[in-house]
């Protein structure tokens, strides 16, 4: 299992095609705020809840920069930035988080066939800030994501997750020949998630 695990060495990221793929910091803040608060509406849609509010500050998104990067250094989970190639805007982010962890283990699962929840080791989520979807930004993140988590992560499986409500990036996966393979149900939360392999 690599979350936790010391021995295991987490890739760095990855540069290719004018992105650049790293951990999130919390020097990060001030382009991270700006690609999230431009997105907000789209995000609230993304993630099923009124993240971000409208009210919410710079130093709410230090709080959040502070857990994941906290997070990332304890091996829990790993929260990527994607940048322009030059670091001057951020573009989205990348969350890779554990089947176990503490959100997850509160829903209900359902297979699509006979594949097995527990057989996933992680679950992969991603956003695209909303004024680079129109030139099929998230397609292009998700072609750089496929073979490097296949190639430099040693997960014993992965899922792409999504809310079926964001038909969006359902679309993009079933368009790249994902297969849908769980549906998660979170409590409290409208509409299954979809997870993809």
């Amino acid at each position: 299992m690599v979350f936790g695990d010391e021995n295991i060495t987490i890739p760095d990221g990855l540069v290719t095609d004018g992105l650049l793929i790293r951990p999130l910091l919390t020097t990060d803040v001030d382009l991270d705020y700006a690609a999230v608060m431009e997105s907000k509406e789209f995000l609230r849609q993304w993630d099923q809840s009124s993240w971000p509010e409208d009210d919410f500050t710079l130093a709410d998104n230090l709080k959040d920069l502070q857990r994941h990067e906290r997070e990332h250094i304890n091996r829990e989970s790993f929260t990527f930035t994607v940048m322009n190639a030059t670091e001057t805007e951020c573009l989205g982010c990348i969350y890779i988080c554990p089947r176990t962890a503490r959100w997850l283990t509160q829903a209900k699962t359902t297979p699509i066939g006979d594949a097995d929840w527990e057989n996933y080791e992680a679950a992969i989520l991603f956003w695209i800030r909303q004024s680079r979807l129109t030139e099929g930004m998230d397609r292009k993140l998700l072609d750089i994501l496929r073979p490097w988590l296949e190639q430099e992560w040693t997960f014993d499986g992965h899922l792409f997750l999504t809310n079926e409500q964001f038909e969006q990036q359902v679309s993009m996966f079933e368009d790249a020949n994902l297969h849908l393979r769980i549906e998660v149900q979170l409590p409290k939360q409208l509409g299954k998630f979809r997870a993809y392999a």
